[in-house]
C-alpha cells in the first residue's frame, strides 16, 4: 500500500514541473512576440517620416514704370520766413559833470587842552608841640623777660626791636609800627601787643595848653634769661 502511494506522489511532482514549463515557455514566446511587433511598428513610423524643406523665398519683382500720360507732382511750396529785426540798444546820453571848486576853508583852531585837575590840598601843618609827650611809670615795665616767647626761648632767639607809637591826645596807644626788625617775626609782634596794652603817656600839649596827638619812638632787646 505504501508503495503504490510513492508512485502516486512522485507522478504528481513530475506533472507539476511539467506544466510550469510549458506555461513559462508560453508566456516566453508570448513577450517576444509583443516585443517584436512594437520594434516593427516603431521601424515603419520612422522609415514613413518624410522630412520637408521649407520652400525658396520669393523673388522681389520691382514695380512697373508709371504710363507716359501721368502728370508730375509740383515740387513743394517754399514758405518765405521775414527776417527777424534785432534791436540795437540805444545809448544813453552823455552826462555832463560841472568840475568841482575848492572853497578854501578858513584854518581851524587845535582845540584847547583839557584843564590839570587842582593839586589836592595840603595837609595842615601839624601843630606846634610846646610840651613833649612823657611816659607814665616806667617803660622798662612794659615789656620783660617774662613775656618772652616761648617758640623764641626754645629756639634761643633774640633781637632789638625799634617801633613808633601812635598817642592820642588822652594819653592812650591807638597803633603799633615796627620801624625796625629783631629778625624775628614773633618778637616783633609780641612787643607791639604788649606795647598797646600796657604803655600809657601824659599827652602832649600845644602852645596853647591843649592836649594834642603825638608820636613816640623807642626800642626793646630781647635778651635769653640766662
Amino acid at each position: 500500500m505504501s508503495y503504490a502511494d510513492r508512485n502516486t506522489s512522485g507522478s504528481r511532482v513530475v506533472a507539476i514541473v511539467l506544466v510550469a514549463i510549458i506555461v513559462a515557455g508560453m508566456g516566453y514566446a508570448f513577450v517576444t512576440g509583443l516585443a517584436y511587433q512594437y520594434i516593427k511598428k516603431q521601424a515603419e513610423k520612422l522609415n514613413t517620416f518624410d522630412v520637408q524643406e521649407p520652400p525658396p523665398p520669393p523673388e522681389e519683382v520691382p514695380p512697373p514704370p508709371p504710363p507716359p500720360d501721368t502728370p508730375v507732382p509740383p515740387p513743394p511750396t517754399q514758405i518765405a520766413v521775414p527776417p527777424s529785426v534785432v534791436q540795437v540798444p540805444t545809448p544813453s546820453p552823455p552826462i555832463q559833470t560841472t568840475p568841482r571848486i575848492d572853497i578854501p576853508q578858513p584854518p581851524t583852531t587845535p582845540p584847547a587842552p583839557p584843564a590839570q585837575p587842582a593839586p589836592p590840598p595840603q595837609p595842615p601843618a601839624p601843630p606846634r608841640i610846646a610840651k613833649k609827650l612823657t611816659p607814665r611809670g616806667s617803660p622798662q615795665s612794659w615789656v620783660t623777660d617774662d613775656d618772652y616767647p616761648a617758640s623764641a626761648l626754645r629756639a634761643e632767639q633774640a633781637g632789638t626791636v625799634r617801633f613808633r607809637l601812635d598817642v592820642d591826645a588822652s594819653g592812650k596807644v591807638t597803633n603799633c609800627t615796627v620801624t625796625g626788625s629783631s629778625g624775628v617775626s614773633v618778637l616783633d609782634s609780641t612787643a607791639c601787643n604788649l606795647l598797646k596794652r600796657r604803655a600809657r603817656f601824659n599827652p602832649a600839649e600845644d602852645e596853647g595848653g591843649n592836649k594834642i596827638p603825638a608820636p613816640y619812638n623807642g626800642s626793646f632787646t630781647w635778651k635769653i634769661p640766662s
